[in-house]
């Protein structure tokens, strides 16, 4: 009996817990394992994130109408205008005008002195007087020469007649002995010579004339080249007043008595009556889409007002070229040079496509992938896509997304790292 009892009070040994404990532990640990290696199966490689949803602004991708449109800020400008920059140095002495005056061509704008300049200039032109004054004498003498040169040669010719006629009637003297032999004797000697030198004075007459004749225009030449050069020396005291070339309104002339200027400063400009255009600076994307003649609407007294593209300006510069916008009807008494006016330029057609609203996930992205709003919209997953053409306001789906997508079309500052979003 008491080994009955012993046998059945004795108490489990404690391998038994053991044993138990340890086959619990390893199901636990392979249950464990394997949910892990579902998981890592599962989620390989996937970047999560996880986003309140609040904060990010989605967009349903829509069969529609893409709108070729593009938002641009005008500023009215002349059609045409005329810079005033200093042709010459010097310290403003009278200001004649003031921005916002009407003024007249020719009208004086201001008056500037420079000491140094004027006196150059009156020296060269001293030295061209001189010059011209040479020339002038030279030529003077040349003509004096010719006359002198032809009195010479018709005096001979008087001289050759006169003998002449004297030797005859002394022939008949001395033949009647009426007069020496000695008389007839020098008048002969004096027609032998005078018949000598008239050819040698003809000959030189010719030859001194045609030099005459290669240097006469010569001289005429240079003559008319030093009076040029004197009137356009003399034209450079003018550089120092300012005159308005053209009539028109006087604009950002802001000059004041006793200031210097040196050459080339811009005292301002003057715009005609010609009427005005409108220039914005258009993002260097749409370069190649800008073209002339395209239509935009701007909003001008609080109506559309249609202007068309009138040039296109390829230079860029800061990431923008300029456009210049012409009315397609004249728009003068309504504008104030100067100020801005918003509007709608069209680029092209409305045509059907499949569309989405553009955001500004474009720049981190570039229109290249998005994430898209799984169907029981907790989550969102990045997928490539390919775009077609771009507006302000729309984007047209060329492939990657189909009509019912929901898109986050938000930043992707925070995002663009990730594959995979939790809302």
């Amino acid at each position: 009996m008491d080994s009955a009892l012993s046998s059945m009070d004795r108490p489990r040994s404690k391998s038994f817990w053991r044993g138990h404990k340890i086959r619990s532990g390893a199901l636990l640990l392979i249950v464990a394992v394997g949910s892990l290696v579902y998981f890592a199966e599962r989620h390989a490689g996937v970047r999560e994130l996880r986003v309140d949803k609040q904060q990010l602004t989605i967009a349903r991708v829509a069969a529609g109408t893409f709108r070729d449109t593009l938002p641009v800020r005008a500023r009215v400008t002349a059609l045409n205008s005329v810079f005033l920059d200093a042709q010459a140095g010097g310290r403003i002495e009278t200001v004649l005008a003031q921005a916002g005056d009407h003024v007249a061509q020719g009208q004086l704008l201001a008056q500037l002195s420079n000491s140094q300049w004027q006196l150059d200039v009156l020296e060269r032109e001293a030295r061209l007087v001189e010059s011209i004054s040479e020339l002038e004498s030279y030529q003077t003498t040349l003509e004096q020469n010719r006359i002198n040169n032809e009195r010479t040669l018709a005096q001979i010719d008087y001289e050759v007649i006169r003998l002449r006629r004297s030797l005859l009637r002394r022939s008949e003297l001395v033949a009647r002995s009426a007069e020496p032999a000695e008389k007839l004797d020098q008048v002969k000697d004096e027609l032998d010579y005078d018949l000598k030198i008239e050819p040698l004075q003809s000959e030189s007459n010719r030859r001194q004339e045609q030099l005459r004749n290669d240097q006469i225009p010569q001289i005429r030449e240079q003559l008319k080249t030093l009076n040029s050069d004197l009137l356009l020396t003399r034209a450079q005291l003018e550089k120092l007043e300012i005159r308005a070339p053209i009539a028109g309104t006087l604009t950002a002339f802001d000059v004041q008595v006793g200031e210097n200027h040196n050459s080339g400063d811009r005292f301002g400009e003057i715009m005609p009556n010609e009427g005005f255009k409108l220039t914005a600076a258009v993002d260097e994307y749409y370069l190649q889409r800008v073209k002339p003649k395209q239509s935009a609407r701007m909003q001008i007294d609080g109506r559309d007002i249609e202007v068309l593209v009138a040039r296109v300006h390829p230079k860029i510069k800061d990431g923008v070229f300029a456009v210049d916008f012409a009315f397609a009807k004249d728009r003068s008494n309504a504008l104030v040079p100067g100020e801005h006016v918003e509007g709608i330029l069209t680029l092209g057609s409305e045509q059907p496509a499949v569309v989405l609203d553009a955001g500004p996930f474009m720049e981190q992205t570039g229109g290249r992938w998005v994430f898209v709003v799984s169907a029981d919209g907790r989550s969102a997953a990045r997928r490539q896509i390919t775009l077609g053409r771009h507006s302000s306001e729309q984007l047209e789906i060329l492939a990657g997304l189909a009509p019912g997508d929901n898109v986050i079309v938000s930043s992707y500052e925070n995002l663009n790292r990730a594959d995979r979003i939790d809302f």
